[in-house]
């Protein structure tokens, strides 16, 4: 299947518009499969160029089982996580060509399963050396930075080197911490505020520009002929670092947790000089400061030798005579070029064109899709920006989130971070959540479509209490609170996500997560194809797939089986409407209401067929799920309840009777 957009609609080629769903693929992806790179191993953690990713999502071997169970759970729509690392990680321009042949075939056997791909260039917190994925470790070397000194002078949490216990969530204080601001900020405005910095001869901001672009096009070559890759992401969460911050003394950001130094505080860290730190800790849906520490690196610098602070090199602080620090503008990151900057307009917009203009290059109906840190609006977008777009924000219930327990009368708002009470408002306001992206679309990028490119629960709720008591009700009540959201805003969605090698005890591999919907430690019949998945109870729903018109509402009830759709014909479009209906939902059939036309199902396709009759009417199609006749069962419980009451009336005249005997 080929899409195309039209308007704020992903369309096919008869014309019909689609509904796309499926996974991240996958969370493992983002570490290296030789040898093992899961976070957490700390031996050969900082021999960064001898790796291999071929293997990620999974071995070639394993591909008909993975993608024959997504495309069984209708979850064919693949946002494929490739990292900059895979391509590039043995040095400036040596490319893996490996792992390039690797990901050619891995794609083509997806296409085999009806998959639709757009390709994720994924990264978090800029690298696993700063504590997440994405960028090679000889990206920190070619700007001066030690990888290996980061533990000591607090420029950032890594899982290999943190000591235990590593605290959940803790891996998001690295926005804010020195080596990712540092990165963000060369790699998005070096020019503005390292204008002295240059690697090899080239500016700073050119140089790690056209190295993330060059590599992501060596992708593009490899898969720009298969049909069903479809785009590419821009950047996984792009973020701001230093750009934009007003004041550098002052902690500006709301993600507080454990040492909080502020940007000034970590530039000395990372210098060596010790500093005292705020400390905070999580008391949902807020944070508290537990107090003041002192930190010091002990003379240790995150500088390689020969090597000093580039922020001090560019004017932002300098040593005075007797070598203490001094700060010499506070606001040095509030302006460029004496004006007032917003980092999605100035820095990640002009990016995002010339990443998009260097593929289409080489894929040029590639449709591309812009994504901004998570919880902010995109920049405004114009007619000389580049087109074809998509919109693929985040969305995650922070509550869920960062506490692992779900509540079902409590969620927290994203953009306010207060707290909502009570059972229907928590679901509204999710809801509402996830509305205001489809508006941000509208005002902000042309109504173009929204695809929520990443959503999803932590399965080890309870810190893993479902895997020793084998219940999972908590994860299907925070799934459908979730998907019912966004069906009821008509968005497509991936979701976060699915990893082949997930366990219960070291989750996704990568910094203690556990979000994968699919786990052979659940899998104790692998004859079976469902077995391994996790909450599929609210994860596999039906949805229409492809819809001969406009869909006006889509829901599906989990309690009760019963999934309604309603939509207005296109009068051009022929092609019938299709409703995935998985077995898994409908083990023993259903029962089919239309408000005219015809219907078919195929079984084996798991696909409800609907042909509308043409008539210039809202079209409506219910269908429930069929129960199995309960009436023997219940016969005989009365019949049980029958004797014993008689039972007790003999019993009760044979006692009366002695009595008055």
């Amino acid at each position: 299947m080929t899409i195309k957009i039209d308007g704020a609609h992903f369309k096919d080629e008869q014309g019909r518009i689609l509904n796309l769903r499926g996974v991240n693929l996958g969370g493992s992806s983002k570490v290296p499969f030789t040898p093992n790179g899961a976070t957490h191993i700390r031996q050969g953690f900082f021999n960064h160029r001898d790796i291999s990713f071929v293997g990620r999502p999974f071995p070639l071997e394993e591909a008909d089982e993975h993608f024959s169970r997504l495309k069984t759970w209708g979850l064919t729509f693949l946002r494929f996580i490739v990292t900059w690392e895979a391509i590039e990680h043995g040095g400036p321009g040596i490319y893996d060509q490996d792992y390039l042949d690797y990901l050619r075939a891995i794609l083509e056997k997806a296409g085999e399963y009806g998959m639709i791909v757009f390709i994720d260039p994924h990264q978090d917190v800029w690298s696993r050396f700063s504590g997440g994925d994405g960028a090679p470790g000889w990206t920190f070397e070619k700007v001066g930075l030690d990888i290996t000194a980061f533990k000591e002078t607090a420029a950032a949490v890594v899982h290999a080197t943190a000591d235990p216990p590593y605290p959940l969530m803790i891996w998001t204080t690295n926005w804010i911490k020195f080596a990712t601001s540092t990165m963000f900020t060369l790699f998005f405005a070096g020019d503005d505020f390292a204008p002295k910095t240059t690697v090899e001869g080239v500016p700073v901001q050119e140089y790690l520009q056209s190295h993330y672009i060059n590599a992501f096009k060596q992708v593009a070559r490899r898969v720009h002929d298969l049909p069903h890759v479809v785009g590419y992401d821009i950047m996984n969460e792009p973020a701001e670092g230093f750009i934009g911050w007003q004041d550098i003394r002052q902690q500006e950001s709301p993600i507080l947790m454990g040492y909080s130094p502020t940007p000034w505080q970590s530039m000395l860290l990372a210098s060596g000089y010790a500093q005292m730190v705020d400390k905070w800790s999580t008391l949902l849906p807020g944070v508290f400061k537990e107090g003041i520490e002192r930190l010091d690196p002990k003379g240790k610098t995150a500088w390689l030798d020969g090597y000093d602070c580039i922020w001090k090199q560019n004017g932002v602080w300098e040593q005075t005579n007797n070598g203490t620090p001094h700060l010499l503008d506070p606001a040095y990151f509030a302006t460029a070029n004496g004006k007032s900057i917003n980092f999605g307009r100035d820095y990640m917009r002009p990016f995002f064109n010339r990443y998009a203009a260097a593929l289409r290059e080489i894929h040029p109906e590639a449709i591309m899709f812009l994504e901004n840190r998570i919880n902010t609006p995109p920049p405004d977008w114009g007619e000389d920006d580049a087109q074809n777009i998509a919109y693929a924000p985040h969305y995650y219930d922070d509550m869920t989130l960062f506490a692992g327990r779900y509540n079902e009368s409590l969620a927290v708002n994203s953009m306010t971070l207060k707290p909502v009470f009570g059972k229907e408002n928590a679901r509204k306001s999710i809801q509402m959540q996830f509305g205001l992206r489809k508006q941000w679309s509208k005002v902000r990028l042309g109504n173009v479509p929204v695809i929520i490119g990443e959503t999803g629960i932590p399965i080890s709720l309870g810190r893993g209490k479902s895997y020793r008591i084998d219940d999972y009700s908590q994860q299907i009540k925070a799934f459908d609170r979730i998907i019912s959201s966004m069906e009821a805003n008509l968005l497509h969605f991936t979701l976060w996500n699915y990893t082949a090698d997930n366990s219960n005890t070291r989750g996704d591999l990568w910094n203690g997560e556990d979000l994968s919907l699919f786990s052979p430690d659940q899998q104790d019949n692998p004859e079976d194809i469902n077995s391994g998945g996790r909450a599929l109870e609210a994860v596999v729903r039906p949805y229409a797939r492809a819809t001969a018109g406009t869909p006006l509402r889509m829901h599906f009830d989990i309690e009760t089986g019963v999934f309604e759709l309603s939509f207005r014909h296109d009068e051009t479009v022929d092609a019938p409407t299709e409703i995935f209906l998985p077995r898994i939902q409908f083990p023993h059939g259903c029962e089919v209401e239309v408000s005219d036309g015809e219907y078919e199902i195929n079984w084996d396709e798991q696909l409800l067929i609907y042909h509308h009759s043409g008539k210039n009417i809202p079209h409506r199609v219910k269908i429930s799920a069929l129960q199995l006749k309960s009436a023997p069962k219940e016969s005989i419980k009365l019949w049980q309840v029958f004797m014993l009451m008689l039972l007790w009336i003999v019993a009760l005249r044979f006692f009366t009777g002695d009595k008055q005997e």
